[in-house]
């Protein structure tokens, strides 16, 4: 009698267990609070960005794959702890289903939805958008210039310069060797580069033959060190082709849109090489009108070169004759409406260089340039807010147990 009486009462009370409470209620509690994190989380950038999203770039586009890992990370960050948690094997659950449940049991999913929004922030950030707000329309004014330079071997000859002008690290270099006329002119020009800051300058650079080293270029530090870098032996300097270099200049002159055209023509030589006269370049310096300033280094006379060191290491100094012809350089100043200067000495160079500077002319070009606004900073703000948000419910208000 006593078996069948104990397996009717256990069927009885199998079934008035209450069941399990839906989970209809928290799915839709869930959305809700994913809607409502990814809402406060895009107020800010949009508050702060406003219609600029419309016109955004993402500078890093193959971040945005990684969203597709954050749905996974939210049903492992809410559903996905059910499946988590340490269990006890226990005789009912009939007491703690009829418990009473509060406030923090409905919100314990909300840690990790900041924490799946917060992240989808971050991928969204790490992809770099940047918005063009617009072309930004700057007049200065300035000039298209081109600087010749001469690099025959008559540029070693020695360029008498007061040491307190020269910089120490170029001291330094020279030791006991005096600075030579290539030295000084690399100077003079790295200066009268620095003192430019709206003219584009390129370089050419001759001896038999001649070879643009720069097109015309605001970027000053890059031109200055391509000159700083010049020495004689990289091309053929046993000839002078003035009338090559000129020429050079003035072609890749002429397809610029300035209304100021200048060459600055650094030698110490004659025209005694190329295959263009230096009256065919004064032609089309003119047709193009490209005024051309000549600095003549040197007066012609015999100037000291070093031609070796003897056994104790000290250099040995040569006079010799250096032919030039100031007559050809000032008939290309004057018949390009530039001008012709002489310098014997470092100082004179220096001056000579000053001196175009005062008299070049200006113009006015329009730079444009398009304007980003980078936007990473409003979507990680919001990022980090949800972070810190998650850590301290989770270590304050929603703690789990165990």
């Amino acid at each position: 009698m006593s078996g069948p009486i104990v397996r009717s009462r256990r069927f009885e009370a199998e079934r008035v267990v209450p069941p399990l409470p839906s989970r209809a209620p928290r799915i839709v509690l869930t959305v809700v609070f994913t809607l409502a994190a990814v809402t406060l989380a895009l107020a800010h950038p949009w508050l702060f960005g406003g219609t600029s999203w419309f016109a955004v770039e993402w500078q890093r586009p193959y971040w945005l794959f990684a969203l597709v890992a954050v749905p996974p990370v939210w049903w492992w960050t809410t559903f996905g702890q059910d499946h988590r948690r340490p269990r006890l094997r226990v005789g009912t659950l009939s007491a703690l289903t009829d418990a009473p449940r509060g406030v923090r049991t409905r919100l314990r999913d909300l840690p990790g939805i900041l924490r799946s929004v917060a992240i989808a922030m971050f991928v969204l950030a790490i992809a770099r958008p940047v918005s063009v707000t617009g072309e930004l329309s700057a007049e200065d004014e300035g000039v298209d210039m081109m600087v010749a330079i001469d690099l025959s071997h008559s540029m070693s000859a020695v360029l008498d310069a007061d040491p307190r002008e020269l910089p120490e690290s170029f001291k330094a270099k020279l030791g006991k060797v005096r600075p030579t006329r290539i030295d000084m002119a690399k100077l003079v020009i790295q200066d009268f580069i620095a003192r430019r800051r709206s003219d584009r300058i390129g370089a050419v650079v001759f001896g038999r033959e001649a070879y643009i080293l720069s097109p015309p270029t605001l970027d000053y530090t890059l031109l200055s060190k391509l000159i700083g870098g010049l020495r004689l032996d990289v091309i053929d300097g046993t000839r002078t082709a003035i009338g090559d270099s000129l020429g050079t200049a003035v072609a890749r002159l002429e397809l610029s849109e300035a209304r100021s055209k200048v060459v600055i023509l650094l030698t110490d030589g004659d025209s005694n090489a190329g295959k263009f006269a230096p009256e065919e370049a004064i032609r089309e310096a003119s047709r193009v009108g490209c005024k051309v300033y000549t600095i003549q280094i040197g007066s012609g006379e015999a100037a000291e070169t070093q031609v070796g060191v003897d056994p104790f290491g000290q250099p040995i100094y040569e006079p010799r004759v250096v032919p030039v012809n100031p007559e050809l350089l000032a008939r290309i100043a004057k018949e390009t409406r530039g001008q012709h200067f002489v310098a014997t000495d470092a100082t004179g160079l220096r001056e000579s260089m000053h001196a175009i500077l005062d008299q070049l002319e200006k113009t006015r070009f329009e730079a444009s340039a398009a304007h980003y606004q980078e936007l990473f900073a409003l979507l990680l703000v919001p990022g980090v807010v949800l972070i810190g948000l998650e850590a301290l419910l989770r270590a304050w208000l929603l703690r789990r147990f165990p």
